[in-house]
């Protein structure tokens, strides 16, 4: 996945200098890097596309190439000119492009800016990985087809976690330790102070990273960390402070109950989650990807023992 990137970043990069910007409909702006003469998208065929969206400033909001895993859709009805559908119907399987997208045309069309965005502009760059199309095919055989893909294309994505975990930490040039549950952890700061039990509070701060691509922040509590990473990331009305978590009670996913159980107050540590110990197969509302491993820079603030009845 990560060679995808890289692949599609060199063509971006050997095109876009000697091309302009074609006027699409509705004030879009787009530019084709690859036609690969492939029919394209129609209303109602079934699509797999791999997307990052930055600001015209290069800064990234979104990339699936975090989690190494496509966005599926099915191909529907522009709601107006130039919107994202508009973009997507001018592709064909195996097609890529770089899109353009006026802010203020979205916005007034109810959807929402992100946070701290600066520019005209969102910048869209789209692969289509696969088409599925509609045409004659009944509903029945149609959504076979798609279940029969998208159940292939999860199962290679379980196979490759075990090896995208171990090309991070070679990558960081980590030392850790592993527990019987498969969760590895780094001890960067010892703390001195007591160890949670089952039941006991702990007061934390984290920061929450993909192990790919750019290692983005998906969550943090602290506030410096969210306005650098910017884009859906930080919240001006969010309080960025240390949270409370009752641990090995179910509150949080397993790989937190277990690893903040190991950490003495005052340590600080980075958690490497498999997605079994994460959000497992089926993620978490479109933010994780399902069997998306994960990073957690942790700092036990304070360990409050559970009050004895």
């Amino acid at each position: 996945m990560k060679k995808s990137i890289v692949l599609l970043g060199f063509a971006v990069l050997g095109l876009t200098a000697c091309q302009q910007f074609q006027e699409g409909e509705g004030g879009m702006q787009y530019k084709i890097i690859k036609d690969n003469g492939e029919p394209k998208i129609q209303e109602g065929d079934f699509i797999s596309v791999g997307a990052i969206i930055k600001t015209e400033g290069d800064s990234l909001l979104m990339s699936t190439y975090e989690t190494g895993q496509p966005t599926y859709m099915a191909a529907q009805k522009p709601m107006y000119e130039g919107d994202i559908m508009s973009a997507l119907f001018k592709l064909g399987s195996g097609d890529s492009a770089v899109f353009k997208f006026n802010i203020d045309s979205m916005v007034a069309r109810g959807i929402p800016k992100p946070e701290g965005i600066e520019g005209s502009h969102l910048v869209y760059t789209f692969k289509v990985n696969h088409v599925i199309p509609k045409g004659d095919l009944s509903d029945s055989v149609f959504h076979a087809q798609v279940e029969e893909y998208i159940t292939a294309e999860q199962e290679k994505i379980k196979n490759a976690e075990a090896g995208i975990i171990e090309n991070f930490i070679k990558k960081e040039n980590l030392t850790t330790q592993t527990t019987a549950s498969g969760l590895q952890y780094v001890i960067e700061e010892e703390g001195n102070g007591a160890v949670a039990k089952i039941g006991d509070t702990v007061t934390v701060n984290y920061t929450g990273r993909f192990l790919t691509g750019e290692r983005k922040v998906f969550d943090t509590s602290v506030e410096s960390v969210a306005k650098e990473a910017g884009g859906n990331v930080y919240n001006e009305q969010r309080p960025y402070e240390p949270i409370s978590i009752p641990v090995g009670l179910g509150a949080v996913i397993p790989g937190w109950d277990e690893g903040l159980q190991l950490l003495p107050e005052g340590s600080k540590a980075r958690l490497i989650v498999p997605s079994k110990l994460a959000y497992g197969e089926q993620g978490a509302m479109g933010a994780i990807a399902p069997y998306t491993p994960l990073e957690f820079e942790v700092e036990i603030v304070k360990v409050t023992p559970q009050k004895e009845e």
